[in-house]
């Protein structure tokens, strides 16, 4: 059966408060996203990004399509928001969900990478034994 479904893949990343760190962080993200998801371009239905309150230096959705991804992102719908205010909340994180398609039953690979692993030790742990 090669039916396909709507998914949603989450991830996050840490930056440092400047355009660059965010424009490289957010690249890396989600092209890690991309590769280990298999996803092409033309699937993505839309990319969400939230951002923790000290990262405002540059918009991520601005970020990603300044990254040097490997992929068009002139097509993609991107919105941005910030992140709720939490007591002890991790700092300088900008999360993403990626609404795409595929194939029915795929599995899905979030990714959390440069110190937001802290995040969720949960799937970072599980990623590392692949």
């Amino acid at each position: 059966m090669n039916e396909e479904r709507l998914y949603c893949i989450r991830g996050a990343v840490c930056a440092e408060n400047t355009a660059d760190s965010i424009t490289e962080q957010v690249g890396a993200l989600c092209r890690t996203l991309f590769e280990q998801n298999d996803i092409s371009v033309d699937r993505v239905v839309s990319i969400q990004f939230t951002v923790t309150p000290d990262l405002d230096a540059l918009n991520p959705a601005t970020a990603l399509r300044r990254a040097d991804t490997g992929f068009e992102t002139s097509a993609i719908s991107l919105f941005c928001a910030q992140e709720p205010v939490v007591q002890g909340m991790l700092p300088r994180v900008v999360r993403v969900m990626v609404q795409c398609y595929g194939k029915s039953g795929m599995e899905v690979r979030p990714a959390y990478l440069n110190g937001a692993e802290a995040l969720r030790p949960d799937i970072a742990a599980r990623n590392k034994r692949r």
